[in-house]
């Protein structure tokens, strides 16, 4: 029988460190955590993580640096919103805002994180930018196990037992 590669619909388990290319900085690691465990091909990772690393076998490594559009995409000024600070009022009762926190904003379609940019007496400057947006990015991946997905992991579109993070 063929070794197993990555291909749609395959549950694959890889250890990664993510890095900035212009200065090695490491953004995030897998390093003394479990695996990271997906199905391939659910969108469940960015779209040029997929990419680099279908065909590689159980074991094998790849190192590959992904441009803002195979990454997070580019920064979308669209995104960056000014807010009256008085929409902070109760937040500010149990903590100062600062320039680079994060928070989450509660939007009809669902949670929107975003960092506060700049702040004012009056304004409040939101970035919905991902904060890795416009930044090109540099992976190291090992594939550590390599499985078909289940008929019930692919009826809901997310990995189960060891190594998810879903429970039912």
């Amino acid at each position: 029988m063929a070794e197993d590669t990555v291909k749609e619909n395959m549950v694959a388990s890889v250890h990664y460190k993510g890095t900035l290319p212009e200065n090695g900085e490491v953004f995030d690691s897998s390093e003394g955590r479990e695996p990271l465990t997906f199905i391939v091909g659910h969108k469940q990772m960015i779209p040029g993580f997929e990419e680099e690393i279908m065909g590689a076998k159980q074991g094998e490594t790849r190192e590959f640096t992904l441009t803002p559009e195979r990454a997070y995409g580019s920064r979308d000024n669209d995104a960056v919103m000014e807010i009256p600070r008085e929409q902070f009022a109760q937040l500010e009762q149990q903590a100062s805002l600062e320039e680079g926190m994060q928070l989450v904003a509660q939007m009809p379609h669902g949670p929107a994180p975003f960092t506060i940019a700049a702040l004012t007496d009056e304004m409040v400057t939101a970035d919905f930018n991902h904060a890795l947006a416009g930044q090109s990015l540099t992976f190291s991946v090992e594939i550590v196990e390599l499985r078909p997905a289940s008929e019930e992991e692919l009826a809901h579109g997310h990995v189960h037992g060891p190594g998810s993070t879903h429970d039912h």
